[in-house]
């Protein structure tokens, strides 16, 4: 028992806040990988569009248009 602000709080009640604390910061690390991968993947196509001159054909198409 710890006592806290006058009050008995048991230390298995500090163990599952510990492991509620654990598990949610693990999901948001995991969300924040997911993230990560995707704008990663989405920069990688950019570029790959960008090399090929996808842009330039697109504008000029669009300058053509106008």
């Amino acid at each position: 028992m710890v006592v806290l602000f006058g009050y008995e709080i048991p230390l298995w009640f500090f163990m599952i806040i510990g492991i509620i604390f654990v598990v949610l910061a693990w999901k948001l690390i995991k969300f924040a990988l997911v993230v990560l991968f995707i704008l990663i993947i989405f920069l990688v196509i950019l570029m790959g569009l960008d090399f090929l001159g996808i842009f330039e054909k697109l504008q000029n198409l669009i300058a053509n248009v106008i």
